[in-house]
């Protein structure tokens, strides 16, 4: 082999090599580039959303108060916050027994009243006995045996004696109802001395345990309504195009990102009175009942229009009025136009087009002009997670 043909060798050599090395660096420094999370611009539909904040409560809450005081029983006593009543159920028995033996004492005496006319009065006989007198005194009158005023004393006898049956009758048929109408109100309040639940639904707080001596009005236990009220508060300015029926996108802060769909079931006329926002009612359409729980809060946007884009990004690409694209492994920060913004996308009138590739993850650690590795991801711009 000839010197000039080992020379050739030689170099091809060192420039294979060179090549691997050059290679080998390239494929470091790519790898050593950040990985850039990116959706695709896309033509859809913009939605024209009005923000809110939302919190859950029962549609009714009740405190049971006690109409008449009295000793809770341990009998038959189970109450425990969140458990669940149906409408009738029996939340708590107060001692009754002062009111029964009055009851029992006001019975005895209606049953005397009841014996005595049963036997009839005295007076009837008395009456009897003075009309007998009477006629047999006319007839001595009409004869002319009798004085008038024999005559007249006969007379106001048997009147005397009619008025005393009269009243006797009077006065027994007043006790009678006067006894009767003390048994209904201590039976009335025997039946308040047994706190019923006044409808289905789950008690919200015990105030009465087992020997707690209770006053009239004294609280016993909280109850809400199975029911559940979504409400919103709308601000002044975003207001005005609220309509019923309108769709609504609601997260609860206690369920993170998931978005659930509802409809504006109710405007109310009046606004909070400690904000001044407006009120609005909403049905959550695909959530589960149990997840309504009263006092969670969270936000909500209805949609009161809709028109075509032709550029709508994922909302989280937002960086205040500016994006950042992709193009050829390098980042570009863009100033951007927005049109509609929602829950989970924005509207882009200016400074995008469908197509490109926006950062969509870690907004704060890229820079205008770094160079990146691209992971696309599907577009969330329309998502709505459950």
């Amino acid at each position: 082999m000839s010197d000039k043909t080992r020379r050739s060798l030689l170099w091809l050599k060192i420039i294979l090599a060179v090549a691997v090395l050059a290679a080998a660096g390239f494929a470091v420094l790519l790898s050593a580039r950040p990985v850039a999370k990116v959706e695709t611009v896309v033509s859809g539909e913009a939605k024209d959303l009005k923000p809110g904040s939302v919190t859950v409560k029962e549609v009714y809450s009740m405190q049971m108060k006690s109409e008449i005081a009295g000793r809770v029983l341990k009998e038959g006593y189970s109450l425990d916050p969140g458990m669940s009543v149906k409408e009738g159920d029996v939340l708590v028995h107060l001692d009754a027994s002062d009111i029964l033996i009055a009851k029992d004492q006001i019975q005895n005496q209606y049953d005397a009243v009841k014996q005595r006319i049963a036997v009839g009065s005295v007076q009837t006989y008395n009456l009897e006995s003075a009309e007998s007198d009477f006629k047999n005194t006319a007839r001595l009158f009409n004869m002319g045996q009798v004085s008038d005023s024999d005559y007249q004393k006969a007379r106001r006898a048997v009147e005397t004696i009619k008025q005393m049956v009269a009243l006797e009758k009077v006065t027994n048929e007043e006790d009678l109802k006067t006894d009767e109408n003390t048994l209904r109100a201590k039976q009335s309040d025997i039946n308040k001395m047994t706190i019923r639940a006044p409808f289905e639904g789950q008690v919200s707080y015990v105030y009465a345990h087992p020997g707690d001596l209770i006053d009239v009005g004294s609280p016993i236990v909280a109850l809400i309504t199975r029911d559940r009220l979504v409400e919103a508060k709308i601000s002044e300015e975003d207001f005005a195009n609220i309509k019923v029926g309108q769709p609504a996108s609601v997260q609860f802060l206690p369920y993170g990102a998931w978005v659930y769909n509802g409809k504006v079931k109710k405007i109310l006329p009046t606004a909070d009175p400690e904000t001044q926002r407006h009120l609005v009612d909403l049905t959550i359409t695909d959530i589960e009942p149990e997840k309504l729980i009263p006092g969670i809060t969270g936000e909500v946007t209805i949609v009161v229009g809709t028109r075509p884009a032709k550029a709508i990004i994922p909302r989280r690409a937002l960086l205040n009025e500016s994006v950042f694209v992709v193009k050829g492994g390098r980042v570009e920060l863009r100033k951007v136009r927005k049109g509609y913004v929602w829950l989970t996308g924005a509207e882009i009138l200016e400074g995008l087009e469908a197509g490109e590739q926006v950062i969509v993850e870690d907004l704060d650690s890229f820079r205008d002009g770094d160079r990146v590795r691209v992971e696309e991801l599907p577009s969330d711009a329309f998502s709505k997670k459950k």
